[in-house]
């Protein structure tokens, strides 16, 4: 009882009284994991040899062909970002919608998405559209709460449109396939869009004056190059696209293969708008092996906590906690899901994979809830995680590129409406899990009418007489 009721909640609490505490994620699990691991073997409540599989699962983490992914689609972004692709996509795209009130913000949102889809990191996209959109909108008259919030929402669906980083690393999580994961992801992204395409629509009704259109000498007029121009900046994007995730969700590539090509095609674009140099390929490499050593070594942090908290009989005591929850499997996602919110106030996304998400897939797969669409539902719901304080970092990105007379409160207060539009995603997806599921099913060959026909073989009776016994 004392190692049920004690030690397993102690080493939870110790841990998020570490990262409150401000230090290093990865270091700090490795250290909780392994003070509590000798704690448990002088009192013996914890086994020893369970220590001798740390080397074997990291070598699992470093041999792990599914996480080789990340650095591909972190290079394929990095060189994206840098490429002057989305320069090119929201000045044609403005130009497309600028006669109408929020034309700008329509455009955000729309680059956004497209940018997200081919960057697969959100940095590269608040970043990019921060530094190219927000002057635009201070020198036209957006409000300037508007302004921010839009840039950083547009951001942020990178987290939910495939190929996203978070997407790859909640299927390792899961044990999942990321094909899968990006098919479920579909129709949230799709939704995700809409709704915000549908509140700056609302809002340009009713207060037109917060996002005027461009003035006549700023607009170029509507004609077949403004529209050939648009269409041969998206071409290739959506090209890539789908030779990136049409090979993943048809089985052709698996998604280090897919990452791959979609690094070769990243640089296949900068040098097809003349960009392609050293500096940019070196910038992209410095910043890829930034995340992917961050990622292996909060991995291997993770790996020393949750085989002592497993060795502690940690995830009985999760699931005896969580199954008992009144509400049934509603119950449980309601829960989870503020849990998670709350958790995102303080934790990356990467964070929340690693320590998280395992603790509470046992217990989702006992109350029989698909995973796929439960990893789906989860990544909505910690893309808030990059918009909401005092951790926002979509927040951070935009506070760090935009002017000196952008005020701080105003990114702050500006994030609000959006994060509210996020979770009503998440109440819309656990009241329909159709959203998440249907393009999952629609991808699964029909196996109702195949009938596979056996011939019937005439075989010759057996003779059981041996003849007369002696």
């Amino acid at each position: 009882m004392f190692a049920y009721g004690i030690i397993p909640p102690a080493m939870f609490g110790t841990m998020i009284i570490f990262m409150l505490l401000g230090f290093p994620v990865a270091f700090s699990l490795a250290a909780v994991g392994l003070f509590f691991g000798l704690i448990g073997v002088y009192t013996s409540h914890f086994d020893p040899s369970f220590l001798q599989a740390l080397p074997f699962r990291f070598f699992g983490i470093v041999s792990n062909d599914l996480l080789l992914s990340i650095p591909f689609f972190t290079f394929m972004g990095a060189i994206l970002e840098r490429c002057g692709l989305a320069e090119d996509l929201l000045e044609g795209t403005g130009q497309l919608f600028g006669k109408i009130p929020g034309g700008l913000a329509y455009a955000v949102i729309l680059v956004g998405a497209v940018l997200g889809a081919i960057t697969g990191t959100v940095a590269a996209s608040v970043i990019a559209m921060g530094v190219i959109s927000l002057p635009i909108m201070m020198r036209y008259g957006y409000d300037m709460k508007l302004a921010t919030g839009v840039i950083a929402a547009s951001g942020t669906i990178t987290q939910v449109i495939p190929p996203s980083l978070v997407l790859i690393v909640l299927a390792d999580q899961l044990g999942r396939s990321v094909g899968d994961m990006y098919l479920g992801a579909i129709g949230p992204s799709i939704m995700q869009v809409s709704i915000f395409l549908l509140f700056i629509a609302a809002l340009s009704i009713v207060k037109p004056k917060l996002m005027p259109p461009l003035p006549p000498e700023a607009r170029e007029p509507m004609s077949w190059r403004l529209v050939s121009r648009v269409l041969m900046g998206m071409i290739p994007s959506i090209v890539l696209i789908f030779l990136v995730l049409g090979t993943i969700g048809l089985g052709l590539a698996t998604p280090t293969e897919a990452g791959a090509m979609g690094a070769v095609g990243a640089m296949a674009l900068a040098a097809l708008h003349r960009r392609l140099t050293w500096p940019l390929i070196e910038q992209a490499m410095t910043s890829t092996m930034r995340l992917t050593t961050m990622v292996v070594f909060i991995l291997i942090g993770s790996t020393c906590f949750s085989l002592v908290f497993q060795g502690m009989d940690g995830a009985r005591w999760i699931e005896h906690l969580l199954t008992s929850l009144p509400g049934g499997v509603v119950g449980f996602l309601i829960f989870v899901n503020i849990f998670v919110f709350f958790l995102a106030f303080f934790l990356d996304f990467f964070e929340i994979a690693f320590i998280i998400i395992p603790l509470l897939a046992p217990v989702a797969s006992k109350l029989g809830i698909d995973l796929v669409w439960f990893g789906v539902l989860l990544c909505v719901n910690m893309q808030t995680s990059f918009m909401h304080p005092p951790f926002g970092f979509a927040l951070f990105y935009l506070r760090g590129i935009a002017p000196k007379e952008v005020k701080s409160s105003d990114i702050y207060w500006g994030a609000f409406p959006w994060v509210a539009m996020q979770l009503i995603l998440v109440v819309v997806l656990i009241y329909w899990p159709a959203s998440v599921t249907y393009w999952i099913d629609q991808a699964k060959p029909d196996t109702s009418n195949v009938q596979i026909e056996v011939p019937a073989i005439e075989q010759a009776p057996l003779n059981f007489d041996t003849g007369p016994t002696k």
